[in-house]
């Protein structure tokens, strides 16, 4: 490369990043909790989660969680989700026993032991809490004829 070109690059450089930093510290954030960054949200402010069975809204919808996870742990060493959900268990501690798809490897093989591709639980279930939308939603779900 050139010389002046190399020179007018390098001198470009920082005058681009301490503008970026400029325009990223004036940035208003805004909260979705309705408070600042660092504060602490009382606990009478946290939405409880919805007790029971959830309907679903569509065919093949993830069935949502209807208790609380906040304590679970679910990582790469151990998911406690599978303490009752397993098909081993299930049946004992009163609980819906995994969808067979879950112990089906990517080739359709049948596993006696969760697939890892569905180990992760919460990828595509969610517990459900009972609080106010933060944006409109027009979803109608589908009807079972």
């Amino acid at each position: 490369m050139n010389k002046p070109i190399l020179t007018g690059v390098a001198a470009l450089i920082p005058v681009v990043l301490l503008s970026g930093f400029a325009l990223a510290q004036s940035a208003q954030v805004e909260t979705l909790r309705g408070g600042e960054v660092d504060e602490t949200v009382p606990l009478d402010r946290v939405h409880k989660t919805m007790e029971g069975r959830i309907v679903r809204n569509y065919r093949q919808q993830p069935p949502l969680i209807p208790h609380s996870i906040e304590q679970y742990q679910i990582d790469t060493r151990t998911n406690q989700c599978l303490s009752c959900h397993d098909w081993t268990v299930a049946g004992e501690r009163n609980a819906p026993t995994l969808s067979m798809t879950h112990y089906l490897d990517r080739d359709g093989n049948e596993l006696d032991h969760i697939a890892g591709t569905r180990y992760f639980c919460n990828q595509c279930h969610v517990p459900q809490v009972n609080a106010p939308t933060l944006v409109d939603n027009l979803f109608e779900p589908s009807h079972s004829n």
